[in-house]
């Protein structure tokens, strides 16, 4: 009798430790992601939409605080969208940077007319509140904010003009390959003409709040759950854009789903997808400027995490995520729109101002986390091999952690 009592409080005393060890494990919730949306400066006037890629909400309510840093730049550039069909199909027939177009005036030669300049390091600001409802519904109050800098040392070391064209000159790229030394470095330009004639304009040091974005998740209880490792979330996002530029409202819907795959050694492995729809300005409170006619802004997301747990049950976790935003204006225009830049004076890249809002905005985030059960503290560097310098390069930190503990 006494040997099986003695087994059993073995056996407990072995239960409860590994238990004990796989509860250690289970805080981390998902893949461990902070904001990694970009300084796009059309998209920080909008709501655009995070994935998420948690399991399940926290059980305690959570926030954080992001920040992030992004070079972007496009040289001045103007472009005409002739309004004549037959000069529309005319343009069409030939390659963008060879199209021969003359205003006159509206009467003679009809179309619409915009410019851009874009030149600055943007500064985003973002406070976040995660509110677990109950074991299946969240919701998350996001605060965005932005300051417009020149960009100098030590405050935008990684995104500094230096920095850039330093990498350009030294490492890949070529000699001032964009314009920014020959418009000269460390400069806030930051200047928009729309095609119904209202201006944006933004200067060194100008701060704003960009918007308050409220989203329900739902994370529905599913069989593959515990027979597969994969969960799905569904959420639904409401944004209220207060910047003078843009004062309106947004509407939003995502899907997510993540993988999980426990490995040897206290290894994890995380792979997720994500998608989400932007119904840009569903209402519009005031006059807004045209930061895109295409209404709808689709992403989709994909991720891919590996984590190692340390002997106390902490972690570090290393990520690869990739991005890619459709297109602020409607594909049908970049048939017929003639451009106008410095071409001669500037060794590539002039028309990005005009000709990437006609493009797929694609990037790479490289993300490091540390993690314990009450702190959580990110960094990323952003990347876009595509060169759309919206931003250039970008990088970021955020700090989460529980509000109750």
């Amino acid at each position: 009798m006494l040997k099986k009592l003695f087994v059993l409080f073995i056996c407990s005393i072995y239960i409860n430790g590994f238990a004990q060890e796989k509860d250690s494990l289970s805080y981390k919730n998902g893949i461990s992601n902070p904001s990694l949306l970009a300084t796009h400066h059309f998209g920080i006037f909008s709501s655009r939409i995070n994935a998420n890629f948690k399991y399940l909400p926290y059980k305690k309510p959570r926030f954080s605080i992001d920040y992030s840093s992004g070079n972007n730049f496009h040289p001045f550039v103007e472009a005409h969208y002739p309004k004549d069909p037959e000069i529309r199909e005319r343009l069409s027939q030939t390659i963008w940077h060879d199209r021969q177009f003359t205003f006159l005036d509206q009467e003679t030669t009809p179309a619409d007319y915009m410019n851009i300049l874009v030149d600055a390091v943007i500064k985003e600001f973002r406070l976040n509140f995660e509110i677990p409802i109950n074991k299946r519904h969240e919701l998350t109050l996001n605060f965005r904010s932005y300051l417009i800098t020149k960009g100098k040392y030590p405050f935008s070391f990684f995104t500094a003009d230096e920095s850039i064209e330093w990498f350009h000159s030294n490492v890949a790229g070529g000699e001032d390959p964009y314009g920014r030394r020959y418009y000269g470095l460390n400069q806030v330009n930051f200047r928009y003409l729309d095609r119904n004639g209202n201006t944006l304009e933004l200067r060194q040091n100008n701060f704003f709040l960009g918007g308050i974005e409220l989203s329900h998740y739902y994370y529905p209880q599913l069989a593959i759950n515990d027979s597969k490792n994969i969960f799905i979330n569904f959420g639904s996002h409401l944004g209220l854009n207060t910047s003078r530029f843009n004062s309106s409202m947004d509407f939003g819907l995502s899907a997510n789903a993540i993988k999980k795959i426990d490995l040897k050694n206290k290894y994890e492995l995380n792979v997720a997808l994500g998608a989400n729809v932007l119904r840009k300005n569903i209402v519009n409170f005031k006059e807004v400027i045209d930061l895109g006619n295409n209404s709808y802004l689709g992403t989709f997301e994909t991720n891919l995490e590996i984590t190692k747990y340390t002997k106390k049950g902490n972690y570090n976790a290393f990520g690869v995520n990739f991005q890619a935003q459709s297109r602020y204006n409607k594909k049908e225009e970049f048939g017929y729109f003639r451009l106008l830049g410095k071409w001669r004076e500037i060794n590539g890249g002039w028309q990005n101002g005009v000709y990437t809002l006609y493009s797929t905005i694609q990037n790479w985030n490289f993300v490091y986390t540390y993690g314990k059960p009450n702190f959580q503290f990110s960094i990323y560097i952003k990347e876009d091999f595509e060169v759309n310098n919206a931003p250039d390069f970008q990088t970021g930190i955020s700090i989460k952690l529980p509000i109750v503990k």
